[in-house]
């Protein structure tokens, strides 16, 4: 049963996603490297894809806060709120590179956390198997986004490349833990629509 003191939680969240700078507790991979001399060119295309990969972390941030909400077992809730938090990290990795390399966030973040998290609450209703089941495919889906953006990046930027790397890393766990934890296999519909909506995300998020 959910109460108006996890709506209050669930909202001030959102806001803090939105409005307020993530923390991190871990170094900030690739901080120890040194600047690269990127020309206008590489910049703008280095920021803009740290831009996408932000907003993308926007959308993680709300899908797991809607599936917590609506989780029933405790286990889940747990798997969903671990992930999250290591997603906040993300959001700090992101939003400092973006301002490193002199670009700005997506304006258009707060319509994508209204949608996610939306999408996140409704399938936490339809049970915990498929509220983890939504979880790793979710993952699987940014890991191979996450990928394709590091052959994409300029060969200098290495400090971006470094961060893509680790999140490679976290969210490929992620996906692990929920099959882990009961997530069931989702239909391959469902796959190909969830693949089409990230799509536009990217794609609004690179020019906005």
């Amino acid at each position: 049963m959910i109460n108006i003191d996890q709506f209050i939680v669930g909202f001030d969240k959102g806001l803090r996603t939105l409005f307020a700078h993530a923390q991190t507790l871990r170094e900030v991979p690739g901080d120890a490297l040194p600047d690269a001399q990127l020309d206008e060119t590489q910049r703008q295309k280095s920021a803009s894809m740290m831009r996408v990969n932000h907003s993308g972390e926007v959308c993680a941030q709300a899908l797991y806060q809607g599936q917590a909400l609506t989780a029933r077992e405790p286990s889940a809730k747990q798997a969903l709120e671990q992930a999250a938090q290591e997603e906040t990290e993300h959001l700090a990795w992101t939003e400092r590179r973006i301002a490193e390399l002199g670009g700005s966030k997506s304006v258009l973040n707060p319509l994508f956390y209204a949608g996610s998290f939306a999408i996140g609450a409704v399938s936490g209703l339809l049970g915990d198997k498929w509220n983890l089941g939504f979880l790793a495919e979710t993952e699987r889906q940014v890991v191979r986004h996450l990928e394709g953006h590091r052959e994409r990046l300029p060969a200098e930027d290495q400090k971006s490349r470094a961060i893509i790397e680790q999140m490679c890393d976290d969210e490929a766990r992620h996906a692990t833990s929920a099959v882990s934890h009961g997530g069931a296999d989702l239909p391959g519909p469902v796959k190909a629509a969830m693949k089409a909506s990230s799509k536009v995300m990217t794609e609004a998020a690179y020019w906005l």
